[in-house]
């Protein structure tokens, strides 16, 4: 099972410093979150982990190598990755979408093999998309069109998975079917699992590890139940909340204020009363 870390690794554009001298290691085997406000750097730590950004000072360091001396092939064998909003080619269908992860396995003369057919199959079922496999993947719903994209990181048969925010732009109930599918590989397989989401709720969910980024670097990291308090939250998102706990799971709830909702909170407290008088 592959090994992922960073060593003072400094990320950036132009001259923006987004990550600064950061030093992680990712648990193997565990599904770790990334989490922090918009702009702290998720994404760009993510990118830079799948080498789809060169640091601009430190390594990033897959098995013990740096990752920047590895070919791109042999990484791609070890590690897969799924960007934010991926585009898809027009007229593309689910199966020929998949069968794009087994390109880390193909030479330039390598015929289609039974390998590659059965890697693309069992990406299929386990996603639960190879009843839509000759479907376009423009004609899916955003659930099942992310289902198809994790299908294709699968074909890859990586021991790691990256996903940048695999919810965006996906109502409740196909976020958690997402996660749930996550969580499912990563329980059956083994699979080390990093991703970036938003929903602080969810992460707690889901996660084993989380890591909070601010100011350039970690803020806190750890398991959700020991790091996810009411000042991890109002330091790193800039909110007061209340942090209790998920009555179905056990994991850490954050209950956010808002003079809104405390208005809301405030009138109903009232109907009550006076019902009850």
């Amino acid at each position: 099972m592959q090994t992922l870390s960073t060593k003072d690794l400094t990320l950036g554009y132009g001259d923006d410093i987004v990550i600064d001298d950061l030093d992680i290691t990712i648990p193997k085997g565990e599904i770790t979150v990334f989490i922090g406000s918009n702009g702290c750097g998720k994404s760009t730590l993510v990118r830079s982990l799948a080498r789809l950004l060169k640091p601009k000072g430190g390594d990033v360091v897959l098995d013990g190598e740096d990752i920047a001396k590895m070919g791109t092939k042999e990484v791609a064998k070890k590690m897969s990755i799924l960007p934010q909003s991926p585009a898809t080619p027009d007229g593309l269908n689910v199966m020929e979408l998949v069968k794009q992860g087994r390109h880390p396995y193909r030479g330039f003369l390598k015929t289609w093999s039974q390998e590659d057919e059965q890697a693309v199959n069992n990406a299929l079922e386990a996603t639960n998309m190879l009843e839509f496999k000759d479907r376009p993947v423009d004609s899916l719903s955003g659930g099942q069109r992310q289902r198809a994209w994790i299908a294709m990181t699968l074909a890859q048969e990586t021991d790691m998975m990256l996903l940048d925010e695999p919810t965006t732009y996906l109502d409740m109930s196909h976020q958690i079917d997402v996660l749930d599918l996550l969580f499912e590989l990563n329980e059956k397989d083994g699979r080390t699992i990093v991703m970036v989401l938003h929903d602080l709720n969810l992460a707690c969910r889901y996660a084993h590890h989380i890591v909070a980024l601010k100011d350039k670097t970690v803020f806190a990291q750890g398991k959700p139940e020991e790091i996810v308090t009411c000042n991890l939250v109002h330091e790193v998102f800039q909110m007061k909340c209340d942090v209790t706990f998920d009555p179905m799971f056990g994991t850490p709830m954050c209950i956010p204020h808002g003079r809104g909702r405390c208005i809301l909170a405030d009138k109903a407290a009232e109907l009550r009363q006076s019902a009850a008088n």
